[in-house]
Order: C-alpha cells, then sequence, then structure tokens
C-alpha cells in the first residue's frame, strides 16, 4: 500500500513549470540542490514541509523525490539535460521559451512510456496510457523510476545505513581520496558532533586547506544544531568543515553552514554521497545494457 503524500507538498507534475522557471533563474542550468532551494524559495514552501521525507526513507526527502520526476519528464521530452557532473541545463530548443504546457509534457512522456511497455510485452491488451491524475504515482515499475532514483540506488543507500559506524568512516577516507583529498586520517573514536577526521585538499596543485570532517551514519535529517555543534569542534588551524550523512540535511541546517560570519560547513548527504560512489566505481560496477531498434532491422 502506498503511503499518503502529505497534500501541502507540490507533485511532480505541478514542479514541471517551478523548475524550468528555477533554472532560469539560476542561469540556464544549476544543480539539485541549488534547483531545490530555488523552487522552495519560489513557492515559498515552509521548511516543516520541504524536511518531509519520502515514504519515511532517510535520505531523500519529498520534496525532493518529486523534484526528480519533474526532472525526469523535462529531460525526457527534451527541455532539459544532466552532464557527467550531474549539472542540469536548458536545452537550445527551450532557452527562448517562456511557458511550458505541463500537460501535455506528462501526456507525452505517458504515452511513450505506454508504447515502449507495450512493444516489451506483445499480450499486452492496453491501447494506450490515458494522462496520469494529479494523485497517481508515477513509478509504477522499476523501469519507470527517475533516473537519479533507481533501485539499486536505494539498496546501495540501505546498505550503507546498516554499515560498521567504523567502517563507513574508513569508506568516506577513501571517497575523499578520490576526490583530491590527501593526508587524510580518520580519528580512533566517533563522537556526535565532534571531528571524525582530517585531510588536506590542495586546489590546481597550489592552494592547501585544512579540512576536518565528520560522518554521520544517520538515519534521519540532520539539523541546524547537529552543524553548530560541529563546527563548535573545529580548532583555529581548521580551514574547512565537512559533514557528510547517510542521511539527508534540513533546510535549517543548510541555512546553518552558510550562514554569514561563521565558519562556512560544506555539506555531502546521502543521495551526494552515492553518486561519488557511482562516479569513482567504489564498491558499485556498471552495467551496459542495449535496446534494440526492430525499426533498424526492418528497413535495412
Amino acid at each position: 500500500m502506498r503511503n499518503k503524500i502529505d497534500s501541502r507538498i507540490p507533485r511532480y507534475n505541478k514542479l514541471i513549470m517551478p523548475t524550468f522557471v528555477a533554472l532560469k533563474e539560476l542561469g540556464g542550468s544549476g544543480t539539485n540542490d541549488e534547483i531545490l532551494n530555488q523552487v522552495i524559495k519560489d513557492l515559498n514552501i515552509p521548511d516543516e514541509v520541504a524536511d518531509i521525507t519520502h515514504m519515511g526513507k532517510v535520505n531523500q526527502s519529498e520534496l525532493s523525490y518529486q523534484l526528480a520526476w519533474a526532472r525526469t519528464y523535462l529531460s525526457k521530452y527534451g527541455v532539459i539535460h544532466n552532464s557527467a557532473r550531474s549539472v542540469w541545463s536548458i536545452t537550445p530548443d527551450f532557452v527562448g521559451i517562456e511557458v511550458l504546457d505541463e500537460k501535455e509534457i506528462v501526456s507525452a512522456i505517458v504515452k511513450k512510456n505506454a508504447e515502449r511497455r507495450n512493444k516489451a510485452a506483445s499480450s499486452s491488451t492496453k491501447d494506450e496510457a490515458p494522462d496520469l491524475p494529479e494523485d497517481d504515482d508515477p513509478s509504477n515499475d522499476d523501469e519507470e523510476f527517475p533516473d537519479e532514483i533507481k533501485p539499486w540506488k536505494e539498496k546501495l543507500a540501505d546498505i550503507l545505513q546498516t554499515m560498521d559506524p567504523y567502517g563507513f568512516e574508513r569508506l568516506t577516507q577513501r571517497v575523499l581520496r578520490e576526490c583530491g583529498f590527501s593526508q587524510v586520517e580518520v580519528t580512533k573514536k566517533s563522537g556526535d558532533g565532534g571531528i571524525d577526521g582530517t585531510g588536506k585538499l590542495k586546489i590546481n596543485g597550489i592552494f592547501s586547506f585544512n579540512v576536518a570532517f565528520q560522518c554521520k551514519r544517520y538515519s534521519g535529517v540532520v539539523g541546524a544544531p547537529d552543524i553548530r555543534d560541529f563546527r563548535g569542534s573545529l580548532t583555529t588551524n581548521i580551514e574547512k568543515g565537512l559533514f557528510i550523512t547517510t542521511g539527508t540535511f534540513s533546510k535549517a541546517a543548510r541555512e546553518e553552514a552558510c550562514s554569514p560570519g561563521k565558519q562556512q560547513i560544506d555539506l555531502l548527504d546521502g543521495e551526494e554521497f552515492i553518486n561519488k560512489l557511482t562516479e569513482y566505481e567504489i564498491g558499485v560496477h556498471p552495467i551496459t545494457t542495449y535496446t534494440i531498434d526492430e525499426d533498424f532491422f526492418r528497413k535495412i
């Protein structure tokens, strides 16, 4: 049985245009976090609504999940493109467009998905899928998950949640090294609010920063108090702080991390951590599949 989605959270089909507008306001391109923050601002979504988790899962908010679906529909329709660095950008054909027809986009993609499924299952008796009602869920089969939230990613998120905490710290150590850190050391004892490790990050082979990090293998939403506690543990020789969690950060935590006049804290949530594991193929390996172009073989 599907969990009832809080009525205060906009559904994916109502976030297609706000996502497009957010990207325009961001200069035509943006990351997932930038899009999320811009949509929250534009739609004036309260903190308590923005922080509601998706079906109780700890590494993503419901709003982020719905936005992932909105981006998927926009991408399949050709409005936006996702680069190798996970930066979304508006495609040239839509740069000059100001207003999108959300219903047309949803209808076109639903029809395309139905045609693909009918080809794959010749025994199906469906003629054509109708427009999705507003309260329907587009994730009706594994193939229709948003590209950003495939089932294997959810399984990996569960594995990270059940890892030994010191094992997670060692995994974090490996990820940071792959990202360009050196002299990465993990402390022997882990404690909430404290420093779990340190390292050096060199930029362009010239500038070096002393970085302290905290790893929170956390099954929940990290709040602003956690950020303040971590900041309070940083010593004067630390130039940057990095907070890593398998969960997600509340809107208040993200604001606290970049609060003016305070030492800035960089954040890496569960979704971004998994993206790093994927980018550097740490514990995961890609599998190549092929789609058969039946028309090609008939017409050649």
